[in-house]
C-alpha cells in the first residue's frame, strides 16, 4: 500500500507544484503563514480537479496543513520536501484498511464426535504460529467434559509456544449450562477489551435433526455474527457429511426467523483426510453440493497436522 500511495502522492505533488509556482507565494525565500494558507488552499483546488471529492480534499488538507504547521519552513525546497512527506503520510492513512472494532470470529459447529475441539485447537496453533493473539471460547456448555478439554489444548500449546517465543493462546469459559450465544457474545467482548485478534468459538456437538440444539447454535450464530461459520465433518462418513452440511445450513435457515440474509455455513474442516482412501470423492460432492469450500484438511494427530486442500492429492486417490 506505501508504494501506491507514494505513486499517487508523485502525480498529485508534481502536477500542483505547477499550479502552486503561478501564484507566486515564492518571491521572497521566507514563507509565511499567509503563504502556507495560500499553499493549501491551491492544492484543495487542485485535489477536487482530480475528482478528489470536496469533503475527502478538505480532510487531507486539514492533515497536510497540521503536520506542516508543526515544521518549520524557510523555503520552497522545505516546502515542497513536507508537503510530499505530509501528503504521502495522510494517503497511507487513507488507503490502509483500518483494524476492526471487534477481533476477527469463527464459529466451529458440526454433529458429535468429529473432532471439533481438536481441530479448532489446530487453527489455533496455525493462527498462533503467524504472530496472532488467538482466545478461545468455550461454549459447548452442554457435554460434560468439553471444557476440560480444552483446558488440556491450551495448555498443550502453550508449552510449545513457550519454547518458540509465539503469542500466548487464551481460554475464556464460565463453566456449564450457561447459554451459549451469551458466552459467546462474554467472550468477544472480553477479547475486544484485551486487544485478541482472533476468537475461535467452541460449539457443542448435534445431529442435525435434534431441533433444540440446531435453535440454540442458529441463535449463536444470529446474535453474534461471526465472521466465518466452518463446519468440521469427518471424511470416513463419506456421503453422510454431505448430508450432515446441507441439513446444517438448512437448519440455519429455518431457524432464522425473519432475517433476510441468514448466515449459513461459510466454509468445511475435512478431519481424518489422511485415512478416506475410495471415500476421497465425498470432498469433492462436499464442496460441490453445497457449494461450501474446504478451508483446511485434518491429516494427523498433531497440532501442525493441518493442510489445505491439494488437488493434485485428490486427483491421484481418484485415479488409483
Amino acid at each position: 500500500m506505501a508504494v501506491e500511495a507514494s505513486s499517487i502522492t508523485s502525480g498529485l505533488v508534481d502536477s500542483f507544484w505547477s499550479k502552486l509556482k503561478k501564484v507566486n507565494i515564492f518571491a521572497s525565500k521566507t514563507l509565511t503563514a499567509e503563504d502556507i494558507r495560500t499553499g493549501i488552499a491551491t492544492m484543495r483546488e487542485h485535489l477536487v480537479s482530480k475528482n478528489v471529492a470536496s469533503d475527502v480534499a478538505e480532510k487531507i488538507c486539514e492533515s497536510v496543513s497540521s503536520k506542516l504547521a508543526e515544521k518549520t519552513l524557510g523555503s520552497f525546497e522545505s516546502l515542497t520536501t513536507n508537503i510530499r512527506q505530509a501528503m504521502r503520510d495522510t494517503l497511507v492513512m487513507i488507503l490502509t484498511p483500518q483494524r476492526p472494532c471487534r477481533p476477527y470470529t469463527i464459529t466451529f459447529c458440526g454433529v458429535n464426535g468429529v473432532g471439533k475441539s481438536t481441530n479448532l485447537a489446530k487453527v489455533a496453533y496455525w493462527l498462533s504460529g503467524n504472530d496472532l493473539r488467538v482466545l478461545i471460547a468455550g461454549c459447548d456448555t452442554f457435554r460434560a467434559g468439553a471444557i476440560a478439554q480444552l483446558k488440556t489444548h491450551v495448555a498443550r500449546l502453550n508449552n510449545i509456544f513457550n519454547e518458540k517465543e509465539l503469542p500466548m493462546i487464551e481460554l475464556y469459559e464460565r463453566g456449564y449450562g450457561k447459554d451459549a450465544a451469551g458466552m459467546a457474545t462474554q467472550a468477544i467482548n472480553y477479547a475486544k477489551l484485551n486487544k485478541f485478534d482472533v476468537v475461535l468459538i467452541d460449539t457443542a456437538g448435534r445431529m442435525q435433526n435434534d431441533e433444540p440444539l440446531m435453535t440454540a447454535l442458529a441463535k449463536l450464530i444470529h446474535v453474534n455474527n461471526p465472521d466465518l461459520v466452518l463446519f468440521v465433518g469427518e471424511a470416513l462418513v463419506g456421503n453422510e457429511a454431505v448430508d450432515q452440511i446441507t441439513k446444517f445450513n438448512q437448519a440455519f435457515i429455518d431457524h432464522a426467523h425473519l432475517q433476510s440474509n441468514p448466515h449459513a455455513i461459510d466454509g468445511i474442516v475435512l478431519t481424518k483426510f489422511d485415512t478416506i482412501d475410495d471415500k476421497v470423492g465425498a470432498a469433492i460432492s462436499m464442496t460441490y453440493t453445497t457449494d461450501k469450500s474446504i478451508v483446511f484438511v485434518g491429516t494427523g494427530q498433531q497440532y501442525q497436522d493441518l493442510k489445505t486442500i491439494n488437488a493434485d492429492v485428490v486427483t491421484e486417490a481418484l485415479l488409483k
